[in-house]
């Protein structure tokens, strides 16, 4: 049953999209539902679906990584499934590290500019993570929740921020957790023939191999999610981008989804593409796509 899953899944991953008007997303959602599919059918059972966990133990497979895992458990990552992990990560959210980056955030949202006005006037509503990012349909282009906080900063006469950590990540980080406390979930919509073009540009980025190892971002968050990796297991690509911005151990500070993008394409082995580009806005809309209707669970920590 799960091979026939994930060759599904494959199929229309690759899928060309076929369009009509009002139907803009009807293919997206064929991969939206297959990806929900092939992760439910992955976890349901570890053990006996261990040829998808090459790297185990049996005793892993047994008392490690959960079962009956759902399309909802994974906006907590690989913590959905990693249950020794996801005891450190009960234990450090006790008192996380992004407390103080909210506050701030708080701050720098209600901060005068040098004319006056404030962040208020560009984003009236708060609990806005979930809805980001969209295509704009009058600039034909994919806007992030980055590049939407650098426009207003711009528009106000000040200096864009750094899109990867600082203040970005820290408004960032105030949005999320409004959009959180609000019970918001991933709404992201494709309501154009452009729009669709850029979903199904991301789509394509991020199932090609690159680099010279030859890689691609599935080969990691779809068909490697929960293998084994050294101590740690890949996450999924459900889920990837509902719990940002993350306080990431391994930087020691809050950072942006862009700032992790950028990593992991150089951990492809390619020149990374500028999270600011229309490459990787492109690939952020799709990957949020794919995590429509989950609940925003940011910010977050990760190793």
């Amino acid at each position: 049953m799960l091979l026939k899953v994930v060759k599904i899944s494959a199929l229309v991953a690759i899928s060309a999209c076929t369009l009509n008007a009002g139907s803009f997303d009807t293919q997206a959602e064929k991969d939206r539902q297959a990806l929900v599919k092939y992760m439910e059918a992955k976890f349901s059972n570890p053990e006996k679906n261990k040829s998808f966990f090459p790297y185990s133990t049996e005793d892993e497979l047994k008392r490690v990584i959960k079962k009956g895992v759902k399309a909802a458990d994974l906006a907590k990552g690989s913590y959905a499934y990693d249950s020794i992990g996801r005891e450190q990560y009960d234990d450090i959210n006790e008192m996380p590290p992004y407390e103080d980056a909210i506050d701030e955030g708080e701050v720098l949202y209600g901060k005068k500019f040098a004319n006056g006005k404030t962040f208020k006037e560009c984003f009236p509503k708060t609990d806005i993570a979930g809805d980001y990012p969209y295509f704009d349909n009058k600039k034909k282009e994919v806007v992030t929740l980055t590049q939407a906080i650098n426009d207003c900063l711009v528009a106000n006469g000040e200096k864009k921020w750094n899109i990867k950590k600082g203040n970005m990540a820290k408004l960032e980080a105030y949005f999320s957790h409004q959009s959180k406390e609000a019970g918001k979930k991933v709404a992201i919509k494709i309501d154009s023939k452009e729009a669709a073009q850029a979903y199904e540009n991301g789509k394509k980025a991020y199932y090609t191999q690159r680099g010279y190892l030859k890689l691609s971002c599935a080969t990691c968050h779809v068909q490697g999610t929960g293998k084994r990796v050294r101590k740690e297991y890949m996450s999924p690509l459900l889920g990837h981008t509902t719990h940002f911005p993350v306080f990431r151990l391994k930087w020691g500070n809050l950072g942006t989804l862009e700032r992790r993008l950028e990593g992991c394409n150089k951990d492809e082995g390619e020149n990374p593409h500028k999270g600011s580009s229309k490459w990787a806005k492109e690939v952020l809309y799709f990957m949020s796509y794919m995590s429509n209707g989950l609940g925003i669970d940011g910010p977050d920590i990760r190793k």
